[in-house]
């Protein structure tokens, strides 16, 4: 086990493309890290220079307190597990998951052991003889576990390892994930687009934009107390509600809407509102009113999606908003509905920098 450290890393491709932009961390011993972001915000690029499959431009990564930048890939003492499972076709599945340990002369009796180890953690254990095509995806993503598992690594690495799986599986592999990981209690990191994913893996999130960090910390607290408008927006399902506003004698000021309650914000400047769907409540009396366009039912709740009325408009457009509303709330298409906000619950964003006011 070790933890593993990035000072100021960079990464620019000879076309002077800038992939990571100076990106410095310290992911303790143990600690479970979840990079996320839009595609092409470069976190698969981070993740695989510290694998080693990508080289720096500059900086340092260093593992248990060894530098690696030149370390090759073998030597770093880290197990990937990849989107595309990577499984050799003609081996099996004992095969693929014992090839490593076979290349670094371990005895056989030791080989098996662990493998059969590995496969009755991963529930595989009836599967070692069959080969990877005779297997369904979730199947093959757990002897690509297992291949990683097998080898005791000091880091387990993840790149989008669930992409390839439908709904129902990601939600059960990320839960043997997450459990196999506090069992073992090796340093990971994992890579994902899926917000949803990031936020119930994490202990914490790297929220990566543009080659850098926008921002680090348990997951509770980035949804709770975004420092930009792009976590903010990023972070969350359903999706938090950006409403354009300007601070207009003392009040905010969206098209005919006006806020009270809101204090110290900058005037006649372009801002952003942000309310959670979970902080919007139906109210009669309120000077908020959406007409509703959808309202998909998931259960416990429902989310009401529809144009908040006489709000100021968003890039030439209406401004849409979701709130979520009690199960036995189905408020008719068309229909207008009331809604409130306790102003505690609420972001202010200057628009231009992104940067969160209050």
């Amino acid at each position: 086990m070790a933890g593993v450290e990035l000072s100021g890393i960079k990464k620019v491709y000879p076309n002077g493309a800038e992939a990571v932009r100076g990106v410095d961390m310290k992911i303790d011993d143990g600690e479970f890290i979840v990079f996320v972001g839009p595609s092409g915000c470069g976190k698969s690029t981070l993740l695989r220079m510290v694998a080693g499959l990508e080289s720096i431009t500059s900086g340092d990564i260093s593992i248990d307190g060894r530098i690696i930048n030149d370390v090759s890939p073998s030597e770093r003492d880290v197990a990937m597990v990849f989107q595309n499972y990577a499984l050799y076709p003609h081996m099996t599945v004992r095969g693929n998951m014992s090839y490593g340990l076979k290349n670094r002369g371990l005895p056989k009796q030791e080989i098996n052991k662990k493998v059969t180890d590995a496969a009755e953690m991963l529930r595989i254990a009836d599967f070692l003889d069959r080969q990877p095509n005779q297997l369904s995806g979730g199947q093959r993503q757990r002897v690509a576990m297992g291949r990683a598992i097998v080898r005791e690594p000091k880091v387990f690495l993840f790149d989008e390892p669930l992409s390839n799986l439908d709904a129902k599986l990601r939600v059960q592999m990320r839960i043997e994930i997450k459990r196999l990981q506090r069992r073992m209690g090796v340093t990971s990191i994992y890579v994902t687009h899926d917000q949803t994913e990031a936020m119930t893996l994490a202990d914490r999130l790297a929220v990566i934009n543009d080659g850098r960090i926008e921002q680090m910390g348990a997951p509770i607290e980035l949804y709770n107390n975004p420092a930009t408008l792009f976590v903010a927006s990023f972070i969350g399902s359903p999706q938090i509600n950006l409403i354009p506003a300007r601070f207009q004698g003392g009040k905010l000021v969206s098209g005919s809407i006006e806020l009270e309650g809101f204090e110290n914000l900058p005037e006649n400047k372009d801002l952003v509102l942000g309310v959670r769907p979970d902080a919007l409540i139906q109210n009669s009396d309120s000077r908020l009113e959406m007409r509703v366009d959808l309202v998909e039912q998931h259960g416990a709740d429902n989310l009401v999606y529809g144009v908040l009325k006489g709000a100021a408009a968003t890039e030439g457009e209406e401004t849409e908003i979701c709130v979520k509303v009690d199960q036995q709330v189905l408020p008719d298409i068309d229909s207008n509905l009331g809604l409130g906000f306790d102003t505690s619950r609420t972001m202010v964003f200057e628009k231009d920098t992104g940067a969160r006011i209050i």
